[in-house]
């Protein structure tokens, strides 16, 4: 059966069976990817997803189940496998169903001509890639990966109080890793692109990107040990906005894991530092017109001037807190509802690059952070990561360094941010996208020879 057949039939079912309301999370999807080495074709893929989250309110608790299947013995295993679900939760949380708002910001997500670019070309962009890194020294060894995929999805959000909603976006996306080798020294290097725009990709740029940070590393020295000022580069810094990323969610406070609970409006970081979440985002990988629960999303200054002006809420954390939710509700047709950020990124001022590094005049520019599982506890906010970089020297790059490692602690860090540059950049989506520019650091720990 059509989707709205089962959904309609999956409703009454579910009224039948004592739900006093319900709802359900659609999504569908396209996907390809293909791997090149050496200019053959090692792996191409092609996959079509479905998934359909159901859940219903039952004695004030809610229920979950999900199908990749819609048929009609679907729609008993979703709602017997939600009763049986609601029936084992023993929390009394006051649990929530939109009804649907007013209206929905209407978002440019989907590009058709993305989806005509054929097969044919995505593969032949794979190759041209690996080709043109290798063709840009004489070092790059060989390329260890090259891949090209591209993505079209859909998400509906539909439920018995009214609310009918639903978004399509599309990507591709595409990234290439050399090895570059001189003598017995060898360092590897990366960079990838990400488009909705077949026209803004631009191949020779990220070849040259990956060759550069392959070829840096070949001469790197180690650095002392001590404490200097650093500017982190905007990889590294959305690495570690990323990583903390946590702290922001209202969820977490409330579980008590964010030093943050309870400081609405407090100062907690560098005047010079203004943090956004943007689901409006133009040419936004995460942007989206409503959250997983269907609430319209807004744009907000989660820390504005270094004050903190609100967590991110879903419709029960913002209910506890006796706030309005912030559209920032997560989740994808298997899970149950949590909170996360779409578009999350420190804001840029004008401050060219060099600009930064004449400020720093004496430090470290670290381009890359390693080890970030391990090595940072989302909840203290202490990190202790490997880092690559480069040496500055009179505002200016200086030679590569290698082999140390960098600490602090992010809640500190914050406030130890002296200026943020204007080279925002973003790093590859998931169910959010994290970007920064280049940020001027006052200290950090170093740990070199």
């Amino acid at each position: 059966m059509d989707r709205k057949q089962f959904i309609d039939a999956l409703f009454a079912r579910a009224k039948e069976a004592g739900f006093e309301a319900c709802e359900v999370y659609y999504t569908c999807s396209d996907s390809f990817s293909t791997d090149v080495f050496q200019g053959e074709l090692i792996q191409y893929n092609v996959a079509n997803a479905l998934g359909l989250g159901f859940r219903g309110l039952l004695n004030g608790r809610m229920g979950y189940a999900s199908t990749q299947i819609l048929d009609a013995d679907a729609i008993d295993l979703l709602v017997d496998g939600a009763r049986e679900n609601a029936l084992l939760i023993e929390s009394e949380d006051r649990q929530f169903l939109h009804p649907g708002d007013d209206s929905y910001v209407q978002l440019d997500t989907f590009h058709p001509e993305l989806n005509d670019l054929p097969t044919a070309e995505k593969i032949a962009m794979a190759r041209t890639l690996e080709q043109l890194t290798l063709e840009q020294d004489p070092r790059i060894a060989q390329v260890d990966g090259c891949s090209i995929a591209s993505e079209d999805a859909e998400v509906c959000i539909q439920n018995t109080l009214g609310l009918n909603v639903s978004t399509r976006m599309n990507l591709i996306f595409g990234y290439v890793s050399p090895i570059a080798k001189e003598d017995d020294r060898v360092n590897s290097g990366l960079a990838y692109f990400l488009a909705q725009d077949p026209k803004q990709i631009d191949l020779a740029s990220v070849a040259k990107r990956a060759a550069s940070t392959a070829l840096a590393g070949l001469n790197a020295q180690t650095v002392a040990s001590g404490s200097t000022a650093v500017v982190l580069s905007p990889e590294a810094a959305k690495d570690l906005l990323q990583t903390f990323s946590g702290v922001f969610s209202a969820e977490v406070a409330q579980k008590g894991m964010s030093l943050l609970k309870g400081r609405e409006g407090e100062q907690i970081a560098s005047e010079c530092v203004t943090i956004l979440d943007d689901p409006h985002r133009a040419g936004g990988l995460a942007s989206t017109p409503f959250d997983g629960e269907g609430v319209a999303t807004s744009v907000k200054k989660v820390v504005d001037a270094g004050r903190l002006t609100t967590l991110l809420h879903n419709l029960k954390t913002a209910f506890k807190q006796g706030v309005s939710s912030t559209g920032n509700a997560s989740r994808s047709y298997a899970s149950a509802v949590s909170v996360a950020p779409t578009n999350f990124y420190f804001q840029p001022s004008d401050l060219s690059f060099d600009q930064m590094l004449t400020r720093l005049g004496e430090g470290l520019f670290i381009t890359e952070l390693s080890g970030l599982h391990a090595g940072a506890n989302a909840i203290s906010g202490d990190f202790s990561l490997s880092a690559k970089g480069f040496r500055v020297r009179d505002g200016k790059i200086a030679e590569a360094v290698r082999q140390f490692t960098v600490a602090g602690n992010f809640y500190q860090l914050l406030k130890d941010i002296d200026a943020v540059g204007a080279d925002l950049r973003f790093g590859i989506p998931s169910s959010s996208q994290f970007g920064s520019p280049s940020l001027l650091v006052r200290q950090l720990s170093v740990a070199g020879k």
